[in-house]
């Protein structure tokens, strides 16, 4: 059981060395001379005025969520679209039912106005 998963152990391992290989190289061999000018916060190059905390409305969030809940549920056309031939009508049936319930949530949505960007 170990050995299927040593794989992505490994690559998870690589990943984080070499991360923090990067990481520790940039600062020791890139150049690093800090100002007040340099560590001041800006937008575009202009000073900025105001606070910089301000309210979001939740439209955004809104469509952050539909995009996440719709893009994982169309990742599970591809595992069914290659296993299609071997699943024959019951997985014809399955993904059917599946897809009307995406289509019925989609409809809603639309009809709620979760899709209109103002």
């Amino acid at each position: 059981m170990s050995s299927d998963f040593s794989p992505i152990v490994a690559l998870l391992v690589l990943t984080v060395v070499m991360s923090i290989v990067i990481l520790f190289m940039s600062r020791l061999l890139g150049p690093f001379r800090p100002t007040a000018r340099k560590l001041a916060p800006y937008e575009s190059g202009m000073q900025p005025f105001g606070e910089a905390i301000r309210r979001i409305p939740v439209k955004f969030y809104r469509v952050a969520v539909l995009f996440i809940l719709f893009d994982i549920e169309v990742i599970f056309f591809l595992p069914w679209a290659v296993i299609f031939r071997d699943l024959r009508f019951y997985g014809l049936a399955v993904m059917g039912v599946f897809f009307f319930i995406l289509t019925v949530g989609l409809i809603y949505e639309w009809k709620l106005g979760g899709l209109e960007w103002d």
